[in-house]
């Protein structure tokens, strides 16, 4: 697990294709890896690696075909600069929101805007998704946990602080930019509870949780 607050900012230093899969070998620069052992899981653009090998400047893991298929990993070029968190601890400070490292999607940028105090953007996300998003709940963008602003038929807005923008790889965003979208857990189990029905061996008394009953209570579906 991870908590979408960005640790440090890395860089491809060497892609691998192998019978499909992919090794990435990736520096780490300021992410202290002193803590880091083999085995050990590293958030990269918010998509979680083992860390294979320990070269000493970052780690080496490797990306499998299922990996590949649902993140834009096949399209990382060497220097290419990535967002870095390491496994939250049972002490650390849940900063961000809980976050799995399992990308749901891949989500684009259609419009960035920015003033004197921040940058905002608007991005569309797949269909897949959309209902998952609300406005003022979580999303992670890259592994970055962040706000949803507003929700406009299937593009959401994201309002960017000088501080996030300094410490990931945001501010590099322009339009047509893919990223890597995972929603939040709350969202995916609530929706799975609602539509699994009771089944005849084990009949569960009935909940009384619906959209309805939700909606009754202040809740609403992202659109």
């Amino acid at each position: 697990m991870f908590t979408g607050i960005i640790e440090a900012v890395g860089q491809v230093a060497d892609i691998q294709m192998r019978d499909g899969d992919m090794r990435l070998y990736l520096r780490t620069g300021k992410l202290d890896l002193s803590d880091v052992k083999l085995g050990d899981s590293i958030a990269v653009n918010g998509v979680c690696l083992t860390a294979v090998e320990l070269p000493g400047d970052g780690f080496i893991a490797d990306v499998s075909r299922e990996t590949l298929a649902h993140t834009r990993f096949e399209a990382l070029k060497l220097g290419e600069a990535v967002n870095l968190e390491k496994a939250l601890m049972p002490t650390s400070r849940l900063g961000g929101h809980l976050v799995s490292g399992h990308v749901d999607g891949v989500g684009e940028v259609v419009e960035r805007e920015e003033d004197a105090r921040s940058v905002r953007f608007t991005l569309r996300a797949p269909a897949s998704l959309q209902r998952y998003i609300a406005a003022k709940g979580s999303i992670t963008v890259d592994g970055v946990s962040l706000t949803v602003n507003s929700v406009e038929g299937d593009c959401f807005g994201l309002n960017i602080v000088p501080h996030t923008a300094q410490e990931t790889i945001i501010d590099s965003y322009q339009s047509g930019r893919q990223v890597h979208l995972e929603v939040d857990l709350i969202a995916r189990y609530l929706e799975r509870l609602i539509q699994t029905p009771h089944t005849t061996e084990q009949p569960a008394a009935d909940s009384g949780l619906s959209w309805q009953t939700l909606a009754e209570n202040g809740f609403t579906q992202g659109r």
